[in-house]
């Protein structure tokens, strides 16, 4: 698709896409606005449909992928009869690669977390307890529930391929008759239609390394007006993210760019990430500018847990340039279980959060600093 748009610097500029064979023209309108169309205007909406074309570009692979999957099956089907597919040769590595994200990895290999999950589970199960699950991923969490004495669970999970990896999974553990895996997101489930009744017990673990990013506040928020009984418990209990001010020109260079190789090449950095992104903090050349200091606390079981602001306070401790927020959490599971991401875990799969500050700050040891930080259902952000 090309946009051709006129204004007093130049009559002809043409906007092309990959076909370039559509035209918007201004038409009839008055010259003023066309004339109030700057040369900045220009410029972003060009990277806009630049934007778009990537976009759809993406698409149109996804749905090439999708539709080599779809036609495979039909070609396979003396094979699956005759003892079955290699998943991964016939349906090809990078769409079961692409589906599943890789840190499911390495989050399945860190057994403080899988210990501490577990632990909490079989404290807080209750017998013959009615369990919802958030977030399948393999089904351990509901497993870990039915052996902990739940008489049945239900457990949701929003990516397809996941959700039949956990159904096959319980089902080569014999589960299947009282774990019911829904493949949809558990803000998507009614009671009534995809479940019987309420849940005794919400389990999930579904943070990310600033706690908030998989969408842990929408989705117990729903689940204790919509898939709860009255009273019914929820592990985690509460989280809490900590922060300190850090100066550090590589983690900084993570989400900004003025100049390579004597070429201002700043435009790219309107791909940056406002809001938080994991860093590996001890791999990174850093100083901390500050002692730790609460940014907030999430409260699973009374809280609003919607969007907000708060307004830490930071001593300084170091003559430095901050450019953001070292960030990470603490998640108590209930039952005297907690789990951390704290820098000095090094074992621990989740990686630290950093937010970067929208211009670094210039401090000096004694100051003290206030930043604002505000979040949504799945973002931190600095202002």
């Amino acid at each position: 698709m090309g946009y051709k748009i006129r204004n007093q610097l130049d009559e002809s500029t043409l906007l092309e896409s990959a076909e370039g064979d559509y035209r918007i023209e201004p038409g009839a309108p008055s010259g003023a606005v066309q004339e109030n169309i700057s040369q900045s205007a220009v410029r972003d909406l060009r990277l806009s449909l630049a934007l778009l074309q990537s976009q759809a570009e993406e698409i149109v692979s996804r749905a090439a992928q999708l539709a080599e999957s779809l036609r495979r099956p039909l070609e396979l089907a003396d094979d699956l009869s005759a003892g079955g597919v290699d998943l991964v040769e016939n349906f090809g590595h990078g769409a079961a690669a692409t589906s599943i994200p890789r840190w499911h990895f390495s989050m399945l290999n860190d057994k403080e977390r899988n210990d501490a999950l577990v632990v909490a589970v079989e404290r807080q199960v209750r017998p013959g307890a009615h369990v919802l699950d958030i977030g399948s991923g393999t089904g351990l969490l509901a497993m870990a529930a039915i052996r902990a004495g739940a008489a049945r669970v239900t457990t949701c999970e929003m990516n397809p391929m996941l959700a039949e990896i956990a159904r096959q999974t319980i089902a080569d553990h014999g589960m299947s008759d009282v774990i019911t895996v829904l493949g949809k997101r558990s803000t998507d489930v009614v009671v009534g239609r995809d479940i019987e009744d309420r849940a005794d017990l919400l389990i999930s673990e579904i943070v990310d390394c600033g706690l908030i990013g998989e969408g842990i506040l929408p989705s117990v928020r729903h689940a204790r007006e919509h898939l709860l009984r009255p009273g019914a418990d929820i592990s985690p209990l509460s989280g809490r993210i900590f922060g300190q001010l850090v100066q550090s020109e590589a983690i900084a260079g993570l989400n900004h760019v003025s100049n390579a190789a004597g070429y201002d090449v700043s435009l790219v950095n309107v791909a940056a990430t406002r809001g938080h992104f994991p860093v590996r903090l001890h791999t990174w050349p850093h100083q901390m500018l500050s002692a730790p200091v609460e940014l907030t606390a999430f409260d699973f079981v009374a809280g609003d847990l919607g969007p907000g602001t708060s307004t830490p306070e930071f001593a300084v401790t170091a003559d430095g340039r901050a450019v953001g927020l070292v960030v990470w959490f603490e998640l108590d599971l209930g039952a005297g279980v907690t789990l951390r991401n704290s820098p000095e875990n090094l074992s621990s799969h989740w990686m630290q959060a950093f937010i970067p500050h929208p211009e670094p700050l210039d401090v000096t040891r004694g100051d003290r600093v206030s930043t604002t930080l505000e979040w949504t259902d799945d973002r931190l952000y600095l202002r």
